[in-house]
């Protein structure tokens, strides 16, 4: 960690894609201003949509990684994905910073991290498919391939809260939000 005195938290959000993870991660700090989100730099044309992140290409990414930018990076789904390592002043700070992550990289974000608490957001097969779906991104194959990819373990080892986001964004937003009350080294700021 950065500096000394007291620490935050981290907590890695993870779960299939259109589990509703970026919904319910804002929705979360609309609830608690305290927590911080860490804007994750992405190997994806920001155009795509979806999350908030910085688009770059892999060559600027690759140039940041190995200047030491990224506190944790990781490949999924063919793009490399970075956490800016900015995000430990806050932690430094006494802050709870959250990130959507993936199950990729846990074990050595919780090597990095020993108080890591990881947060898996899940939805039903037909939730999954009908939020795929509406944000066109994949069809067809690359469909079929994500919603195989839905149903997944975690590495051996770590502990983790489940949150279902079947329902409504309202529902999740409030499952969530209990989660990181427990979790969250001062949520309510």
């Amino acid at each position: 960690m950065v500096g000394s005195g007291p620490t935050g938290r981290l907590i890695a959000v993870v779960g299939p894609s259109g589990a509703g993870k970026d919904t319910l991660l804002a929705s979360a700090q609309a609830c608690r201003p305290a927590l911080v989100l860490a804007r994750r730099v992405i190997t994806r044309p920001e155009e795509a949509g979806g999350e908030p992140y910085e688009g770059v290409s892999l060559v600027e990414f690759e140039a940041r990684k190995s200047r030491g930018a990224f506190a944790l990076h990781w490949v999924a789904h063919g793009l490399s994905y970075g956490i800016p390592a900015t995000f430990l002043r806050e932690m430094a700070a006494g802050r709870t910073v959250l990130f959507n992550g993936s199950r990729a990289v846990l074990k050595r974000a919780k090597m990095l991290f020993p108080d890591l608490a990881v947060v898996v957001v899940t939805a039903d097969r037909a939730t999954l498919q009908r939020r795929l779906s509406a944000r066109g991104r994949e069809s067809g194959l690359d469909l079929d391939r994500r919603l195989a990819r839905a149903e997944f373990a975690l590495p051996e080892g770590i502990a983790h809260e489940v949150v279902d986001n079947s329902g409504t964004v309202a529902a999740g937003v409030q499952a969530l939000v209990a989660v990181l009350d427990r979790l969250a080294v001062d949520p309510r700021g």
